[in-house]
């Protein structure tokens, strides 16, 4: 990681000025952001001709940086979805009144991956707080896996494009409910 010291700085100084950058994740390109920081959001809805109404995954490097944003759950549901993390899976929450909306859209539940990405792990970590991930796309298209794609689409639309290798997953993360475990995307 030592290869990326750097370019994970400058990412984070970005994310802290309300930028919003390109990452790899364990499928395909994000495009994030601070979810705390609503002009971030807004510019992030825009790029990526998105409805606020949809909401957003946020990725964080471990379950402490994102607990505060949920309603608690049945201690054996948790253990389930811990089971799965840290990896590429995605898993909605009962929000607390800490969850902003435009992160949870029109939704009552927030979207939640404990990422194992080398690097977007340590971009969380270096951030010391969750990040949005949101596909590399734009509503409808294809996510992004090549940077050269990613760089034409977006290269001018985005502070910040933080390359690296993508992880081994081809598809964009499932998504269960953490309560049910029902599989709301595949």
């Amino acid at each position: 990681m030592d290869d990326y010291t750097q370019s994970i700085n400058d990412a984070v100084k970005c994310l802290r000025q309300g930028g919003v950058i390109a990452y790899p994740t364990e499928a395909v390109y994000g495009l994030g952001c601070d979810p705390f920081n609503h002009d971030a959001v807004a510019q992030l809805l825009t790029i990526k001709k998105r409805s606020i109404k949809k909401g957003f995954i946020l990725i964080a490097s471990e379950w402490k940086q994102v607990e505060p944003l949920t309603e608690p759950i049945d201690p054996k549901a948790l253990a389930r979805v811990f089971d799965t993390w840290p990896g590429p899976f995605t898993w909605t929450f009962p929000a607390s009144k800490e969850a902003p909306h435009w992160i949870t859209g029109q939704h009552s539940t927030i979207a939640i991956r404990v990422t194992a990405h080398p690097l977007a792990k340590l971009l969380c970590q270096r951030f010391a707080g969750p990040l949005i991930s949101s596909s590399a796309n734009q509503e409808g298209g294809p996510p992004i896996r090549d940077v050269k794609i990613l760089r034409l689409v977006f290269g001018n639309k985005i502070d910040k494009i933080l390359e690296g290798p993508l992880g081994p997953t081809h598809r964009p993360t499932p998504i269960r409910d953490a309560i049910t475990g029902e599989i709301l995307r595949l």
